[in-house]
């Protein structure tokens, strides 16, 4: 992934309804190569699927809940039950399996604290706990589903699987032109690498 594939991402991680002209006017290409990298990124998985993000508050879900599950059971064919019946919960938005006093965190949205306790009460009806404990969110002060960029190792996780190298641009001219001279017998003036 190199800097116009992260620039291409940034814009439809804010707005993936932005037409595919303006993304490209706005990181200088045209717009068929810029729909071949969205394409892309789309087949490599980058890019999950496109939604419309809905605002809780119209939808009358002003109510955000943390709920922290124990469990004693450790084993593959309860994790599956639980988290097969917390999937059929449309009032529970993530599930995280987690390290620490917690094994399981559960974020819950739904309007008021009536129907939270029905969400509950069928939340321990689908798996045996030892503890659950909720916290209930009196305000949200940061909320984005646009990831960072900066972490993008593709490049370099792709090359490691294949036994390629990563160098820096200049370290790699110098080896280029050390070999290029023992090859061609001659000084070589420059290399151009691309970016």
């Amino acid at each position: 992934m190199d800097h116009i594939d992260k620039a291409i991402l940034a814009l439809l991680q804010r707005d993936s309804s932005t037409p595919v002209s303006e993304i490209a006017e706005s990181v200088g290409l045209s717009s068929t190569p810029c729909w071949r990298r969205i394409k892309k990124l789309e087949d490599e998985g980058v890019i999950r699927r496109r939604v419309a993000l809905a605002e809780r508050s119209a939808l009358n879900l002003g109510l955000t809940a943390f709920v922290s599950v124990k469990t004693a059971h450790h084993n593959e064919s309860w994790l599956k039950h639980f988290a097969d019946a917390v999937r059929r919960i449309p009032e529970i938005v993530e599930l995280h399996r987690m390290s620490g006093d917690t094994d399981y965190l559960i974020k819950v949205v739904c309007p008021d604290m009536a129907r939270f306790d029905r969400v509950y009460k069928k939340l321990i009806s689908v798996a045996e706990f030892s503890d659950v404990k909720s916290s209930f969110s009196m305000e949200e002060l940061k909320s984005t589903t646009e990831l960072p960029l900066d972490y993008c190792r593709k490049t370099q996780a792709a090359c490691a699987s294949k036994n390629f190298k990563i160098v820096p641009a200049q370290s790699l001219r110098e080896n280029l032109s050390v070999r290029a001279e023992k090859i061609i017998g001659m000084p070589v003036l420059e290399i151009v690498v691309a970016a």
